[in-house]
This record gives structure tokens, sequence and C-alpha cells, in this order.
């Protein structure tokens, strides 16, 4: 798309805009104006026992340490390829649509208590595998683990906390004025953990279930996934015997101002069915569908 796109005015450094939404949808992010105005809150459980057998047949093909966090993130972005106006972002009370897939991901060094924690964002294509997410991902979070050094982020939050407090409020004030007019450097958007696509954590790896998270007034993320540790739940079958069967809880807050619920429901069908089956993920997808113009 991106090749065949002609940047217009109105369209910003991490997005276009997207023109041809009718009047109702376009009159929405007026009515509200915030991203915590337009939040929705989603709870799902994913059966997990096949993507378990798969996990364990890829461990022993090499990609150690491949999980739930790779196979969701595959999953989401295999669901954008099917279903692009996901992808989509309100700012400035416009709606646009995310030049690439970009997932914000908060990383402890290490569990301790107080070890540092910082965020990655990983840029994506729609048809990357989850052998793609798996490599992108941990390089990522391995160059976070491995270094006391500060990212790009925590450097420009290294520098702002130096300020003092009313040169701060005065700073985020032009931010906030400068991201509404879609005026802020493709630098610093590329530095911003508030400017993506969606953010995840995964509460599983604290041994813990998932939570609803508030999203960001700030920046462009529209989703937030939460996930948590897997459970075991004994179920009766259509035979009338009892089946063990494993489950993963997500938590999904959403922008309800960037698609409708019946899109919403849609995607999470394409969820389900990737998590369901992780082997569909290990090719990219035979078409990819661009969002709207």
């Amino acid at each position: 798309m991106a090749n065949r796109y002609k940047k217009r005015s109105g369209d910003r450094a991490d997005g276009r805009r997207v023109r041809s939404l009718s009047g109702f949808f376009n009159f929405i992010p007026f009515i509200m104006a915030q991203r915590n105005d337009a939040l929705i809150q989603y709870e799902d459980s994913f059966e997990i026992s096949n993507a378990e057998h798969w996990f364990r047949a890829q461990r022993q093909n090499g990609y150690k340490g491949i999980g739930m966090l790779h196979l969701i993130i595959a999953a989401y972005i295999r669901t954008v390829a099917y279903m692009p106006a996901l992808n989509r972002f309100v700012a400035g009370r416009r709606i646009y649509s995310h030049n690439q897939i970009e997932v914000v991901l908060a990383v402890k060094r290490s569990l301790e208590v107080d070890a540092s924690e910082t965020t990655i964002k990983v840029a994506f294509e729609p048809t990357d595998t989850i052998f793609d997410v798996y490599r992108k991902m941990n390089r990522e979070i391995e160059k976070i683990k491995s270094s006391e050094e500060a990212n790009k982020t925590e450097e420009i939050a290294n520098k702002f906390v130096k300020l003092p407090r009313f040169i701060i409020r005065f700073a985020v004030w032009l931010l906030k004025v400068a991201d509404y007019l879609g005026w802020l450097p493709k630098k610093l958007l590329d530095a911003s953990p508030f400017h993506g696509s969606m953010i995840i954590t995964d509460l599983g790896s604290l041994g813990i279930g998932p939570v609803y998270h508030h999203i960001y007034n700030f920046g462009t993320l529209p989703v937030f996934i939460a996930f948590g540790a897997k459970r075991h739940a004994y179920e009766i079958n259509h035979n009338g015997t009892v089946d063990e069967n494993k489950y993963v809880d997500a938590k999904f807050t959403l922008d309800e101002r960037i698609v409708d619920g019946h899109y919403y429901a849609t995607v999470f069908k394409y969820m389900h069915r990737f998590i369901s089956e992780p082997s569909l993920l290990e090719v990219p997808p035979e078409k990819v569908y661009n969002d709207i113009y």
C-alpha cells in the first residue's frame, strides 16, 4: 500500500487520513474527543491445548521460548491483514490508518521487584509469520535485557524529568498540540511508547490473571491487550465425558471510534481461529487487504 499511495495534505508521518468514511463515523470523534471517552472493554478466553502441542514441537525445532506472547501478536497481525481497519487510530478528531503495524510492549530487565522497566516498539508487516514475530520480538527484548543503557524512550524521558516542572508541563502541552495537528516528527513518533497500533502486556509471566488496562488519551494507541497465566478447566464434551482443557484469559480495551461492533466481533473470531490453529501463521497470508482510502 505504501508504494501505491502518495502522501496527501492532511496525512501524518505515522498514518494516512481515511477520507471516504461516512459522515457518522467522522462525527463520532467530535462527540467522544478523548480516547478514554470511547473505550470499550471485552473479556475472552482462548483454548490453547492445540497451541501447547505446537509450542513444544517448535521449541524442539530451535524456537526456544516461543509462547503465548508471540502467538497473540502473530494472530493480531494476521487479523490486521484481513481486517485492516483494526489498524486505524484517531488523532486531532480525525481518523487515520497506520502506515505499518507497530506493537508496544513493557519489558522488565529481570523479574526482580526493583528491576527497571522500559518499553519496546516493534514494527511488523501484515505478511509477517509467527516466526517473523518470534525473531523481531526476541531481538528487541534481548537488547533491553542484555544492557542497562537507556533506549530512545528512556533517553527522552530522562532529559524531560531534569527540567523544572513548569517547563515539563509546557513541553507536554506543546507535544499534545503538535500531535493534535499531526506535526510530531517521525523520529519522535518512533521513540514514543504512546504511538502505535497496539500495546500488550503478558501478565501470565508474573503468574496472575489479566487486568483491564486503560488506553492513553495522548498518542494513537487504539488497543490494549492484557493476557494472563494458563489455567486448566474440566468440561463435559458432546459425548458426555469430561475433558481437561487449557485456556488463556485475555482482556481487551478498545477505541470504539475506529470501527463498529460488528467489525470487532469479526476480529475476535479471526483471533480465536489463529490462536487455536497456530500452524496457519507459519506462512504469509494468501492475500493482504488494504484499508479504504
